[in-house]
């Protein structure tokens, strides 16, 4: 019942700021409640109650589940889910995550979600990869469970297939775009000498909008993006070039951070990896190539590793003065 009803004060804040306090005090209610001591993890298979797979069906926040062979498929045998659980709400997960079992460092979100792909041998797999964390509660916004999650699943998984040697995820960029375009109207209402392009870049850009600038080529080509990231033959030669300036954008932008004394990545995702300990692993050129994904990041997707003997110490790093760790995959494209 508290949870609805901290669910139903949200939606109200805006237009009714005095429930503010109303919802700091159900918080601190429903996180002493909902410690992570006092919760169940769980997982989820095939064999699950048709009940609670319509639950992951309607709660899935970041791939969104087209159908039920669609569930089906990430629930195979090289596939895991794992949900959180409180006693007394033994039917409702909190907060769910999808783990794809594999070989090497997942790069493109499509070839993961392949219901045509051949199965793999959990048994042999060396990877974990985490596509996809949501959380199915909104009256528990605020409530920190994902960090437990992960932490938690990767020890689950380490003893159960004792092969797994790397953690890592297949993550979204949700406001790269949004940044991206933000700096290009900066710059042109500014006037001033570029400082996003070097001089090559800036003139390969402005040979393709002879009319306008290397901004608004720029710009141009992002609103084109599902031509250039579908190979449309009006975008052939364009994708390699303008690869290597958008990932060495998105490096820049996932290695920022906010002004001021509390310092933290700009990207909402970005922040959460990082503050679990995982370091920026690798960005990948044309990893969701959803209309979702073009529209927030272009296409790419990002890899945030979680190495087990490093966690402590990224996440001091990063809580304490805001410090990104990156690899150095990413270190070379904020060289180019």
């Amino acid at each position: 019942f508290l949870v609805d009803m901290r669910g139903e004060v949200r939606t109200r804040l805006r237009e009714h700021p005095d429930l503010r306090p109303l919802d700091q005090d159900l918080l601190r209610l429903l996180s002493a409640w909902f410690d992570v001591g006092f919760l169940e993890l769980r997982r989820i298979t095939w064999d699950t109650s048709a009940a609670l797979l319509e639950k992951l069906i309607a709660y899935e926040a970041v791939h969104e589940i087209q159908s039920w062979q669609d569930l089906k498929n990430r629930l195979a045998d090289d596939r895991r889910c794992f949900a959180f659980f409180h006693p007394n709400m033994p039917d409702e997960p909190l907060i769910f995550v999808e783990v794809a079992l594999v070989n090497g460092i997942a790069e493109n979100v499509q070839t993961l979600l392949d219901e045509s792909a051949p199965r793999g041998d959990p048994a042999t797999a060396d990877t974990a990869i985490f596509y996809s964390i949501s959380n199915c509660q909104p009256g528990l916004a605020g409530v920190s469970f994902g960090n437990f999650l992960i932490k938690r699943v990767a020890s689950e998984l380490s003893q159960s297939l004792p092969r797994l040697k790397t953690f890592a995820t297949l993550s979204p960029i949700p406001g790269f775009s949004r940044w991206l375009k933000s700096r290009l109207a900066e710059h042109a209402a500014s006037g001033e000498e570029h400082e996003l392009f070097d001089e090559s870049e800036a003139q390969w850009l402005a040979d393709l909008d002879p009319q306008g600038s290397a901004d608004s080529a720029l710009q141009r080509l992002i609103a084109d993006a599902p031509l250039w990231a579908h190979g449309a033959e009006e975008a052939s030669g364009v994708e390699e070039r303008l690869g290597s300036i958008l990932m060495r954008l998105c490096s820049q932008y996932l290695t920022s951070t906010t002004e001021g004394t509390r310092k933290r990545a700009l990207d909402p995702v970005a922040h959460f990896h990082l503050s679990n300990g995982a370091r920026v692993e690798r960005i990948n050129w044309y990893g969701d190539r959803s209309r979702r994904g073009l529209e927030q990041s272009t296409g790419m997707m990002v890899n945030y590793l979680y190495k087990l003997s490093d966690i402590e110490k990224n996440h001091e790093a990063y809580k304490d003065s805001g410090r990104i760790i990156y690899s150095s995959a990413v270190r070379k494209l904020l060289r180019t």
